[in-house]
């Protein structure tokens, strides 16, 4: 079996893999979200101390599986270097006690995987990764053999959800909030502009969108109060342009390479409007796809140790000395 650990952001999690199966004998996350909910956001210094205390609580109940294992896996990059620096360390320390090897595992890989927790890889795939850290097109042929074909050239798909429920004091995360408020609002209320409508190119930007909800709350607040409905209206509005500057872009890929398979990952991959977007897109084009379960959707250990047996199996181990962490990766 291979222990896994995730904690490059605000999830503290280990697993527990079989190797010849792949079947998922352990998995437990503690999430920090209630913590973090109170500033808006992830506080890094606070997420790495909330680390300390609830992995080897987790890790405890490991214990008794310890004489089964073959490796030690953990998410090394790219996330906050605080937070993962914690999993390393444990990891390092379980490596250097138990005498096993160490597996380094890219987080982006992670989230691909999630596709395939106790199942086979499936791969040609072309990979849509949207998370509160990214928001990429991978062309994924194997666990090395992995393509970015674009991404964003400021926030994310996720991370822009987080500041707009930021700017209306709704809590964190920001996804689920927005979601569910703009279900009740008028999503023709307030005309967004659609970033990079004009450009040719195949990459993201969110940064100018946030600017104009930003704009509005500003100038609704000017004007009075922002009501509850005006909250609803901005939520809808937005998600509906955030959404649409993804499938505009994403048509624009198809039209050039029209995928067998696609698959959507990544936290931000359960927002309904995007899942129903992207499966209409599929049917038209008769391309199959794929998506995680919403259980390991957002960032698990799970999905890590599923990417950690491919890379046992190789022998693609690190040593203690040089095993880093990395807050970010140009490739794969």
């Amino acid at each position: 079996m291979i222990l896994s650990i995730e904690s490059s952001c605000d999830d503290s999690s280990i697993a527990i893999t079989q190797i010849e199966s792949k079947k998922l004998i352990y998995h437990k996350k503690i999430s920090q979200e209630l913590q973090h909910s109170v500033y808006g956001g992830v506080v890094p210094e606070l997420a790495a101390r909330l680390h300390v205390e609830a992995l080897p609580k987790i890790l405890e109940e490991c214990k008794e599986y310890f004489p089964k294992l073959k490796a030690i896996a953990v998410t090394n990059a790219p996330g906050l270097s605080v937070t993962l620096m914690e999993g390393v360390t444990m990891a390092k320390a379980l490596s250097i006690s138990l005498n096993l090897p160490l597996i380094a595992v890219n987080h982006l890989k992670g989230h691909i995987y999630s596709l395939f927790i106790e199942k086979e890889e499936n791969f040609p795939t072309t990979i849509l990764l949207v998370s509160g850290g990214h928001t990429q097109i991978i062309e994924a042929n194997g666990l090395n053999d992995m393509k970015l074909v674009a991404s964003t050239l400021d926030d994310s798909f996720g991370e822009s959800f987080d500041k707009v429920a930021k700017m209306m004091n709704l809590g964190y995360p920001g996804g689920p909030i927005v979601q569910e408020k703009g279900l009740k609002g008028n999503e023709n209320r307030f005309d967004f502009p659609v970033p990079l409508r004009q450009s040719p190119n195949i990459e993201f930007s969110y940064s100018g969108l946030k600017n104009a909800v930003r704009m509005q709350i500003e100038k609704l607040e000017n004007e009075g109060s922002l009501t509850e409905e005006d909250i609803c209206d901005i939520c809808a509005s937005f998600e509906k342009t955030a959404v649409a500057h993804i499938m505009q872009k994403m048509k624009k890929y198809f039209k050039s390479n029209r995928p067998k398979n696609l698959a959507i990952v990544g936290g931000a991959s359960a927002n309904i409007r995007l899942r129903t977007a992207i499966e209409e897109l599929c049917s038209k084009n008769n391309t199959k796809l794929f998506l995680s379960e919403l259980k390991y959707c957002s960032d698990n250990a799970a999905m890590i140790g599923r990417v950690a047996v491919e890379q046992y199996k190789i022998n693609e181990f690190v040593t203690v000395e040089d095993i880093d962490v990395q807050t970010r990766l140009k490739g794969f």
